[in-house]
């Protein structure tokens, strides 16, 4: 059964001066402030699309390890992951950098790299981004 989330974005005012407001509706976490500033020069306090999307892509990673992992007969005891999503203004989202590190009882190095890089294919935000370069660093952690 397919599952619907949903935000919403108000925004005033043109692009390099005006500021907005993405509220997450599915879950009413909150809303959040957005600006043209917080996207492509400091955050100062405000989110983007980009840490939106870098949020999604590590905790969709994080999920699709942790299944990888189980149909491999392992479980992990701790799964941590980072996602970096570069935007550059005039350009737009060239890309995503995964970043996970991980405790695994009984996994060897190579088979943990193996899991993970299928994983990060699998990912079904990895699949949404394919249209950027989608890059990992892996580690095992004892």
């Amino acid at each position: 059964m397919a599952t619907v989330r949903s935000a919403h974005t108000v925004w005033h005012g043109d692009l390099f001066n005006g500021e907005g407001q993405v509220t997450l509706d599915s879950s009413k976490l909150g809303t959040y402030d957005v600006t043209w500033k917080a996207r492509a020069e400091d955050a100062g306090g405000r989110t983007s699309p980009e840490e939106l999307i870098a949020a999604a892509h590590s905790a969709c990673f994080s999920m699709a390890f942790s299944l990888a992992l189980a149909e491999a007969g392992k479980t992990a005891e701790r799964i941590q992951t980072s996602a970096e999503v570069t935007f550059v203004p005039g350009t737009g989202i060239t890309g995503s950098h995964l970043r996970v590190s991980a405790v695994v009882p009984g996994l060897t190095a190579e088979e943990f790299t193996d899991i993970a890089e299928s994983a990060k294919t699998d990912c079904p935000v990895s699949q949404a981004l394919t249209g950027i370069k989608i890059t990992m660093d892996a580690s095992l952690e004892a």
